[in-house]
């Protein structure tokens, strides 16, 4: 892992770092235009169809389960995350004026780590839902009730802010008085970390813990957890397997889609720039994506439901 150690120059010219600057995904004008482009399409993709996936499963009440519950609020959380990072792109492909504030770039970093987190533990959840629903569906509903789904909500978000907080509490008070160059289009802790103007190698090592370690760890978890869900079904019915397989797949595609960036950006040593770079983007906008698509296009009562939803709205406007 890199360190940055004080440079004698920072100490006899000192000046308080007050913004950044984000090199971006590109300084080539004609490559700038193309990812303007391009973004802007994938993030109004994105705010499209998350935003339906949250309407359909809060307005058609034959979603109100707990799967669909969950469904909703990993939608919203891709929609955030994406939203944190994507319009501030676009924004500085646009106008050339790609700064931001300290305070700003710290929120970025607080806020994703909050939603990081979140998503995290909400995958741990679904993983737990598929498995009551898979290997006990008679006592389904009883266990995943209305309140047990709101108190693991509720401690996804919890552990999302205890995680931030207890990461920017090891960094929030490291001097900045040099360089302030972030070679990426977003802020985010290895990169911040690495612009401080004194010894961070402790710093940088209590971050990968906290985030490579934590990630990889529950990484293994939903993967080991699947393992076992396939195993029991196999034990009882080799019919049940393929149809288990099937409902599974989809929450292993998108585990892997995210769990995969972050384990590249915080574990992975000495990665490089355009690694670094094209990892951030399959995590802020190729993600959001693909994940209403493959919970939609693979389960026959959301695109049922968003039919509903589409016939009902279109019988409003012509009311």
């Amino acid at each position: 892992m890199r360190s940055h150690r004080t440079n004698p120059m920072y100490e006899a010219n000192y000046s308080e770092v007050f913004e950044f600057v984000l090199l971006g995904l590109s300084t080539y004008r004609p490559v700038q235009h193309f990812l303007l482009a391009i973004s802007t399409v994938f993030y109004v993709i994105i705010v499209l169809g998350n935003i339906l996936v949250v309407l359909t499963v809060t307005f058609d009440l034959r979603l109100h389960s707990p799967m669909y519950f969950l469904l909703g609020n990993l939608s919203f959380i891709d929609l955030c995350l994406s939203t944190l990072t994507v319009p501030k792109m676009i924004s500085d492909l646009y106008s050339g004026h790609n700064t931001i504030s300290f305070q700003g770039c710290v929120i970025q970093i607080f806020v994703l780590h909050v939603l990081g987190g979140s998503e995290m533990v909400l995958l741990i959840v679904m993983a737990l839902d598929r498995y009551v629903a898979i290997c006990r569906p008679l006592h389904y509903l009883t266990i995943m009730s209305p309140r047990l789904c709101i108190l693991l909500l509720s401690g996804a978000w919890a552990i999302g802010l205890i995680h931030a907080v207890a990461q920017l509490a090891f960094v929030v008070y490291l001097p900045f008085c040099g360089p302030n160059e972030i070679n990426s289009f977003y802020c985010d802790l290895p990169w911040f970390i690495k612009l401080a103007c004194t010894d961070t190698y402790r710093t940088e090592f209590v971050v990968t813990a906290n985030s490579g370690f934590i990630s990889t760890g529950t990484f293994f978890l939903l993967i080991i957890s699947y393992i076992f869900i396939l195993v029991t079904v196999q034990k009882r019915s080799s019919a049940g397997l393929s149809k288990a397989l099937s409902t599974l797949s989809a929450h292993i595609i998108v585990v892997i889609l995210f769990f995969g960036p972050c384990v590249f950006i915080y574990i992975w040593p000495f990665p490089p720039v355009p690694g670094d770079k094209f990892v951030a983007v399959l995590d802020f906008m190729i993600t959001p994506i693909l994940n209403p698509a493959i919970y939609t296009l693979r389960n026959k009562d959301m695109k049922m439901a968003m039919k509903r939803l589409s016939v009902q709205v279109l019988s409003l406007r012509k009311i």
